[in-house]
C-alpha cells in the first residue's frame, strides 16, 4: 500500500495508537512546539515549553515522515535580528533530531529560514525546508523560484510539497504543473490540500495569516471575530452556498486528484484529536456519509446550522466544479444544488440546570 496522506500529530496518546494503527497510509506527520508559539500559523498563546513526551510519541510512528511546522506568516524582526532569539527553538531542533523524530520544518517566512540557516548551518544541512501551503505553490515557476531559493540557504530540498488551493478545481492546470514537476524533480512528491474549506481565491487570505501572526505575538485574538464581521465567516454566513465553491476534495473525489498527485495533506489540528480522527477515517474509506462541514477545517463551525448532504452530491461533482467560469453574476448551480442537498440544524438548547444546582 502506497502511502498517501499528511496529517496533523497531536502528542495525545489515545490519538498517536490511532496513528499507528493507520501508519501504512501515512507519508508524514506534522506538529508545532510549545515553545515556538509565535512561529506557528495558528493562534495559540501560553508558552509550556517541550512536551517530554513528545519525542517517545513521535518514535512510535515508523515510516512517516515528521515535520516541524514553523509556518508563520511573518515572525518578529526583534527575534530574528537578535542571534540569541531562537536559540531555544535551535536546541529543540536538535533535540528532535537526536531523538531520530525530525526530518525537516514547514515555512512561510523565509526570513525565518534563513536565520536558522545562519545559526545551524549543521541543522540546515539534513533537515528538509518544505514550503507551506500558505506559500501558494500555483505555477511551475513558482515552485522553481522557491526550490531555488531553499538551495540557497543550505537546507535540503524537500522530499514533498503542496500545491495551492487553487488547482483544486481546475484539474488541467493541477495534471500540467505536477506533469512538470515530475520531470523536472521527480524525487519529489507532489501533494494538495484537501478540507481546508475556505472561500475559492479567498480575498482575505493574506491579511487573515498576517492578523495571526499578529495575534501570536500581542497575545490577543481578534482574528474570529473579524472574520465573522467583516470577513469570510460572515460571507458564509450570509451565502452559505458559496462554500460549495471552496477548493475542498471530498472523500469520494480522491482518486481523481491521485489520478495527478502523489499525497493529500488534511489539516484541523486546532479542532483536535476526535475531529481529526473521523477525518482520516472518512479519507481512507474513501466515503463519508454525514455532513460535508464535519470534514471541512475553517467552516466546521457552520456544522452547527447548517447540514449539507455529501452523500447526495453526485460522483461527477469534482469534475463539473473544475470547469466552472467563476462567473457567479449570471449562473445559479451552487445556489440550486446548495438549496437541495442542505438543510438547516435543529436548534439545541444546553441544558445548565446540573450547574445551577
Amino acid at each position: 500500500m502506497t502511502p498517501v496522506f499528511d496529517v496533523p500529530f497531536l502528542p495525545e496518546a489515545q490519538y498517536v495508537e490511532f496513528l499507528a494503527e493507520c501508519a501504512d497510509e501515512l507519508d508524514s506527520v506534522h506538529f508545532a512546539l510549545a515553545l515556538s508559539r509565535s512561529l506557528d500559523h495558528r493562534v495559540r498563546f501560553g508558552d509550556a515549553g517541550i512536551d517530554s513526551n513528545l519525542v517517545s510519541l513521535l518514535g512510535r510512528l515508523r515510516g512517516p515522515r515528521r515535520y516541524l511546522l514553523l509556518n508563520s506568516r511573518f515572525c518578529s524582526p526583534d527575534t530574528l535580528l537578535d542571534r540569541e532569539g531562537l536559540q531555544g527553538l535551535v536546541r529543540s531542533m536538535r533535540g528532535l533530531l537526536e531523538g531520530g523524530v525530525l526530518d525537516g520544518i514547514v515555512y512561510s517566512d523565509h526570513y525565518l529560514l534563513q536565520r536558522l540557516a545562519d545559526l545551524a548551518p549543521d541543522l540546515a544541512g539534513v533537515l528538509e525546508a518544505v514550503p507551506s501551503v500558505n506559500c501558494m505553490l500555483n505555477s511551475f515557476a513558482r515552485i522553481e523560484a522557491q526550490l531555488s531559493w531553499i538551495r540557497g540557504t543550505g537546507f535540503r530540498p524537500p522530499a514533498r510539497i503542496v500545491l495551492d488551493r487553487s488547482l483544486n478545481r481546475d484539474l488541467d492546470r493541477l495534471a500540467g504543473v505536477a506533469r512538470q514537476c515530475r520531470q523536472r524533480w521527480p524525487d519529489i512528491r507532489i501533494g494538495v490540500l484537501a478540507n481546508e474549506g475556505c472561500l475559492h481565491h479567498c480575498p482575505y487570505k493574506f491579511s487573515h495569516d498576517a492578523y495571526i501572526s499578529l495575534a501570536n505575538l500581542q497575545g490577543r485574538d481578534r482574528t474570529f471575530t473579524l472574520n465573522r464581521e467583516l470577513g469570510c465567516l460572515r460571507v458564509l454566513g450570509e451565502q452559505p452556498h458559496r462554500i460549495l465553491q471552496s477548493p475542498f476534495i471530498r472523500p469520494e473525489d480522491l482518486e481523481l486528484y491521485l489520478c495527478h498527485v502523489d499525497t493529500v495533506k488534511l489539516c484541523g489540528r486546532s479542532l483536535g484529536a476526535p475531529f481529526l480522527t473521523r477525518l482520516l477515517t472518512a479519507y481512507i474509506r474513501r466515503r463519508y456519509d454525514g455532513n460535508l462541514l464535519d470534514l471541512l477545517d475553517s467552516v466546521h463551525w457552520l456544522a452547527e446550522r447548517i447540514h449539507i448532504d455529501n452523500s447526495a452530491l453526485s460522483f461527477d461533482f469534482a469534475s463539473m466544479l473544475s470547469g466552472c467560469d467563476n462567473r457567479c453574476d449570471r449562473c445559479g448551480f451552487c445556489r440550486e444544488l446548495f438549496e437541495s442537498i442542505s438543510c438547516p440544524q435543529p436548534v439545541s438548547l444546553r441544558d445548565d440546570r446540573a450547574a445551577v444546582d
